[in-house]
């Protein structure tokens, strides 16, 4: 995938790595400020198999894996929730592990280097080092200020009442008078009860930033019933033409291809069923491959082996994100959560 595609690290560390319960081969606890998303994948010498998605909201801990480790290897991929504003944050390495956006179970033969259909894709999970024990538990941590399960949970909630557009200055795990009222206020306008969990208040803030969320760079939404291939080309600060694909995006899902905020007036866009027509199109021309690729220049692409499409316009002038939703019959408004 080409180089705008790449997530920015939040930095995560497993810190905790020790024993866990018996009922669990591996418990995944959240000692950061943000609701993240985590797969796993167990490594036999004949077999990959991962799955995910497993939802673990700040400050507490979830039971990922049943069963016992044995002598398997562990890898784990963790992303944020698309409800954060501003850019995708995640944590891997460099196992390349096929995943889906919805959930998923999926066992390859080792042997088998690339996904076993256009509805997956790779992302760099990290290996984790279980020294041979039948369970474990690890610890995803994002700042060392945060410094127990506590402190991240009360930032958390301060995350999500700032992504509401709440005036909360500090996302910190201190107590702030300006972070209870903003709670109250959700709380009121919300109609929760009194008694409402803290797991209820992270179900309905994730809910309500979800309906608002727009995170910054450029998001390529699938609407449709089939995978899509999309292409992207762009103007480079420094005045070069570029054009970026193919991102393989799953019916129903969405590829972040620019995760900094844009800073450009106009994006040009090309998306087609994947084995068939174009979706979205214009009259701007780029050159185009039939493998993932990253262009220089939009011009002579036949004289220099490519091939050449038209590109949709996608002014977004004055935005620090944008997401094009893609349906049967081209660009569509997105769809409220």
């Amino acid at each position: 995938m080409s180089a705008l595609s790449r997530i920015f690290a939040l930095a995560l560390v497993l810190l905790c790595l020790d024993p866990g319960r018996a009922s669990a081969a591996l418990t995944l606890c959240n000692r950061t400020s943000y609701i993240l998303y985590t797969a796993t994948a167990t490594e036999t010498a004949n077999e990959v198999t991962s799955q995910g998605w497993t939802r673990i909201v700040p400050g507490t801990c979830r039971d990922v894996l049943a069963g016992a480790l044995g002598g398997v290897g562990l890898d784990i991929y963790a992303r944020t929730s698309q409800a954060h504003s501003g850019p995708a944050r995640a944590w891997g390495g460099d196992h390349q592990i096929c995943v889906q956006d919805v959930d998923f179970k999926i066992r390859i033969p080792s042997s088998v280097h690339e996904c076993p259909s256009d509805n997956f894709y790779l992302l760099p999970f990290a290996r984790v080092g279980t020294r041979h024990m039948t369970s474990w538990t690890s610890t995803l941590s994002e700042s060392p200020s945060l410094a127990s399960l506590a402190d991240a949970r009360t930032a958390g909630l301060k995350r999500l009442l700032h992504d509401l557009g709440y005036p909360i200055a500090t996302l910190d795990g201190s107590p702030d008078k300006k972070a209870e009222t903003a709670l109250a206020d959700f709380r009121k306008r919300q109609h929760l009860a009194p008694g409402a969990s803290t797991s209820d208040l992270f179900d309905a803030l994730e809910t309500n930033a979800f309906k608002i969320a727009t995170p910054a760079g450029y998001s390529i939404c699938n609407d449709t019933t089939k995978p899509v291939a999309a292409a992207l080309g762009e103007k480079s600060a420094g005045g070069k033409w570029i054009s970026h694909g193919w991102w393989k995006i799953a019916p129903g899902s969405c590829a972040r291809a620019i995760t900094a905020p844009l800073a450009t007036d106009i994006l040009y866009l090309y998306v087609q069923k994947v084995g068939g027509p174009a979706l979205v199109s214009g009259k701007d021309t780029f050159c185009v491959a039939d493998i993932e690729f990253d262009i220089q220049d939009r011009v002579r692409c036949k004289a220099r082996g490519l091939g050449e499409v038209g590109f949709a316009a996608t002014p977004v002038n004055g935005l620090s994100g944008f997401a094009a939703h893609v349906g049967e019959s081209g660009l569509v408004h997105p769809a409220r959560r």
